[in-house]
């Protein structure tokens, strides 16, 4: 098993960045592939990206893509998460997730999930 701990949220106007990470414990990362997912008030969980446990292979929404990017440290046990060009609807909490098998972007198939990290985008 592992436990995940994220952080790095907080306020930010549109148009700034922030960095989420995601610290493990227990296990080593590098057997789990890690995702990040969001949920705002009101919303079902989104995926937003998600990474290999190499890190060869990396995977993200549309509504994200080129403004996010994932990265991993195996060697720190730590996910990344760089987060720029932040919208109002960027506007979650944030939460990672670990999980080993073949479908990528559906929350169900995660079993190890953190306790979320709060970003708020302000226009």
């Amino acid at each position: 098993q592992v436990q995940l701990v994220e952080s790095g949220g907080g306020l930010v106007q549109a148009g700034g960045s922030l960095r989420l990470s995601c610290a493990a414990s227990g296990r080593t990362l590098s057997t789990y592939r890690i995702a990040w997912f969001r949920q705002a008030p009101g919303k079902e969980r989104e995926f937003v990206a998600a990474i290999s446990r190499t890190g060869v292979s990396t995977y993200y929404a549309d509504s994200v893509k080129d403004r996010f990017t994932i990265s991993r440290d195996n060697a720190k046990n730590t996910v990344y998460l760089q987060m720029n060009s932040l919208k109002p609807e960027d506007t979650a909490v944030y939460y990672c997730a670990t999980n080993r098998g073949p479908v990528v972007r559906v929350a169900s198939e995660y079993e190890y999930w953190g306790q979320g990290t709060q970003v708020t985008v302000s226009s």
